[in-house]
């Protein structure tokens, strides 16, 4: 049987751990018939070990999106491997520890910039710098964390991620003529190294214990995985700008 990803192109960055839902895109890509490349920053060794459990082998780049060089080479080094691109995933969020875990009214700017900086501005620096190896459209999917609520713990991360939701939409925008979507996958909370990187993660998880209505299992990041694969399909042609939750339904959950 043929794959929704056949002969597709697709870039995927946030490959950190098999726990990661970069790990699980990239995973189900695969299986669907993708051919996909990896960047990886700052450890791109650990990425390169963590992708040997690939279905296929998978190339890695070192790629800091906060640097001008990183970025501006990313192409040539992308066209070298696969030629162009049909997809881009973005899974890249970092704050310092400053910035979360109850302190957010005392939080000094330069780590709110670092936040801002490598969690929302490098969704349009990441997506311009592939620009060129998609002339003939594709598809950009970005991981999101539900931005409408204060989450407990999440601090700066919360404002991050509802810059990261609106600059989807403003790329949305402006990448439309050129046949290229926009998308998030607001995911509910999973295990990953990134997670456990947040002080008191373990008060935020809770929610999903108490509000989901479909059962949530946070060591399980397969289905936020396969709603990324769904996004850079063509199962999508029309749909731009969109969040797509991925979260068992918490998000519409009331009181």
């Amino acid at each position: 049987m043929s794959g929704i990803l056949d002969g597709k192109r697709i870039l995927i960055t946030g490959v950190l751990m098999e726990s990661s839902i970069a790990f699980h895109a990239a995973k189900v890509a695969q299986e669907q018939g993708a051919e996909v490349i990896l960047t990886a920053f700052p450890r791109p060794t650990l990425t390169e070990r963590i992708a040997k459990k690939l279905p296929k082998p998978a190339k890695v780049i070192e790629l800091d999106v906060t640097s001008t060089e990183h970025l501006d080479r990313l192409a040539d080094l992308v066209r070298d491997e696969l030629g162009s691109l049909d997809g881009v995933v973005h899974s890249i969020g970092f704050a310092p520890q400053d910035a979360l875990g109850g302190n957010f009214l005392n939080t000094p700017f330069e780590s709110v910039s670092t936040a801002m900086h490598v969690s929302a501005f490098s969704l349009k620096s990441l997506t311009m710098a592939c620009l060129p190896l998609m002339s003939e459209g594709g598809s950009v999917v970005g991981l999101t964390f539900d931005a409408q609520f204060a989450w407990p713990q999440y601090d700066w991360m919360g404002p991050a991620k509802a810059a990261l939701e609106a600059t989807s939409r403003y790329l949305a925008r402006d990448l439309g003529k050129q046949s290229i979507r926009c998308n998030l996958i607001s995911a509910g909370p999973i295990g990953s190294m990134a997670a456990k990187s947040i002080p008191g993660f373990g008060e935020l998880a809770e929610v999903w214990n108490t509000r989901s209505p479909l059962a949530w299992d946070m060591a399980d990041p397969e289905p936020a995985g396969r709603g990324i694969v769904a996004l850079l399909s063509d199962f999508f042609p029309k749909t731009t700008g969109e969040i797509i939750h991925v979260d068992g339904g918490v998000h519409m959950m009331g009181a």
